[in-house]
């Protein structure tokens, strides 16, 4: 954990380096969003996001437990609902190693944003046909 809190400098900051839009990680190949909130909350607002990113569900409280399911060679974008879990887990996971995790911005309001009818026509028109 001296490492990561280490690398986090002015400029790490600055650059915005351990954040990520919704909509940049949704058009990243191969991302992945680790949605730690816990499982009452999915239960009243689930994000599947098929036409989006893989979604991988780990609690906050399960992520030790389960961490060998959270890729390495992929970008992942940790989210939750106001982002404290998020920048948790985020720490985390670069103190286990981790290089290309970040902290999805925005909570409800900006998947919401990506999920309207006009953003996600886009999103889907520019994935090939069959």
């Amino acid at each position: 954990m001296d490492e990561v809190l280490r690398s986090m400098t002015f400029e790490f900051f600055g650059c915005g380096k351990h954040k990520i839009a919704p909509q940049t990680l949704f058009t990243t190949e191969g991302a992945v969003l680790l949605d730690v909130r816990s499982v009452t909350e999915r239960e009243s607002v689930d994000l599947r996001l098929q036409h989006h990113a893989a979604v991988l569900q780990i609690p906050i409280d399960e992520i030790p437990d389960r961490i060998s399911e959270i890729p390495r060679d992929r970008l992942v974008g940790i989210f939750c609902s106001a982002g404290v879990r998020a920048s948790l887990v985020y720490a985390y996971l670069r103190a286990k190693g981790y290089t290309d995790v970040r902290i999805v911005l925005g909570g409800y309001e900006a998947i919401t944003e990506v999920l309207k009818p006009g953003p996600l026509w886009k999103h889907v028109q520019r994935k090939p046909a069959c």
